[in-house]
């Protein structure tokens, strides 16, 4: 099997788009409801956000992006494997480069929401230091929402600075 690699791409590229519907129509079949968040493209866009696609070979095979969760926390969002490539360390791989991109922006901890009948994404969220948080935003009322947070080492990274949006400084 060929090594994954990870691109930075804008979600409503052609391969982002792709797989975010992927991603939305499993929601759909394993809910029965439409995810609640829809964030816009720019949202997981430098300077405050990224969104990365994995290959395999030329084959888009998963994804998940960052965005401004708030002043010191960035959220994960969109992380998606297609389910063929499962298992095969994928996800891993799009969280930690998310993460490490944090780092560089500067965040302090990351935040994510995922769901009860993904038993699969909480393991992964559990196994790389998430721990479950009090649910926020459109996922307070949510019966089925799971929020997590994990707080990021930041030594040696970035520094957000307030006064200079997007600039960072050591």
């Amino acid at each position: 099997m060929s090594e994954v690699r990870l691109v930075p791409e804008p979600l409503d590229g052609i391969a982002g788009a792709a797989l975010v519907q992927a991603l939305l129509d499993e929601l759909m079949a394993r809910y029965g409801v439409p995810d609640p968040d829809h964030p816009a493209a720019d949202e997981l866009l430098p300077p405050d956000g990224v969104f990365f696609v994995a290959y395999r070979g030329a084959r888009p095979v998963g994804c998940g992006g960052l965005r401004r969760h708030d002043e010191h926390a960035g959220e994960v969002k969109r992380m998606y494997v297609d389910p063929d490539e499962r298992r095969h360390g994928v996800g891993r791989a799009v969280l930690r480069a998310v993460e490490s991109e944090a780092r560089r922006i500067g965040y302090a901890k990351l935040v994510l929401e995922t769901g009860v009948l993904q038993p699969e994404a909480i393991a992964l969220y559990e196994s790389e230091g998430y721990v479950a948080v009090e649910p926020w935003s459109v996922y307070r009322e949510s019966e089925t929402s799971r929020c997590f947070a994990k707080a990021l080492a930041t030594a040696g990274y970035a520094v957000r600075d307030e006064r200079r949006r997007g600039d960072a400084h050591e």
